[in-house]
């Protein structure tokens, strides 16, 4: 059984549904198995509504898999698609159609039943294990695709807090005497500039290793005007 090759960050839970399982032969299940644990999934069976739902990456991805297309089943299948799509925000149908009458049948059968192209997005292949293989991949690119604007947003975030830390050291060093040591502890010590503006002398003296004189300078510096609005001489 084979890894999938050029995919990054594989791994997470795989519910199956029982009674889907109950359909399906020994053989197939077993591959299921083994790609599964080759792509580092641990594979649980459960009483759920769609097929399969995938946890990967913090993300979950249902499907309904038709591994067999029965004229006698369309109707059911295509009621179980309108009842899901609406349930979950990442979710896929996989049909296996073999042969030429089985995709024309399908062809007809999607739009006698309204469905919207894309939504959700259905997916014909040939053979079962072509199928779960696929199911697998999309697993793996929305997982990625997840961790990826996870990361993206702890970097932005990341930059806001050093930008934002660089206007604190620049507004509390515009204050006479006050080096960036001394803004680093106020900032430990006390917290946010509003904090600081608000902070006693005698508050700061107990709190930080400021001296009197840099106490009493960033307290008058917030209490008067003259102080705070006078440009800073270098």
């Amino acid at each position: 059984m084979h890894e999938l090759k050029g995919l990054d960050g594989g791994g997470g839970v795989c519910m199956m549904n029982k009674t889907w399982k109950d359909e399906q032969h020994p053989s197939f299940i077993n591959f299921i198995s083994c790609f599964l644990t080759a792509n580092s999934f641990r594979l649980n069976f459960l009483p759920i509504a769609p097929d399969f739902i995938f946890n990967c990456g913090g993300l979950s991805v249902a499907f309904i898999f038709m591994t067999n297309w029965d004229h006698n089943n369309i109707p059911s299948l295509f009621s179980r698609v309108q009842k899901l799509k609406g349930q979950f925000g990442h979710f896929y149908v996989v049909v296996t159609l073999p042969t030429k009458d089985q995709n024309d049948s399908f062809i007809h059968s999607y739009f006698k039943y309204g469905m919207e192209l894309g939504r959700p997005t259905f997916m014909p292949v040939q053979d079962l294990e072509m199928g779960f293989e696929k199911i697998v991949k999309i697993v793996h690119a929305r997982g990625v695709c997840k961790r990826q604007d996870a990361i993206s947003k702890l970097k932005a975030e990341r930059e806001r807090s050093v930008q934002r830390m660089d206007i604190f050291l620049k507004m509390l060093t515009s204050i006479p005497s006050i080096d960036n040591h001394d803004a680093n502890a106020l900032n430990q010590a006390i917290g946010s500039i509003e904090a600081i503006a608000k902070a006693s002398k005698e508050y700061i003296l107990q709190n930080t290793d400021l001296s009197a004189e840099k106490a009493e300078m960033i307290t008058r510096f917030f209490r008067d005007p003259k102080l705070y609005l006078a440009p800073k001489i270098s």
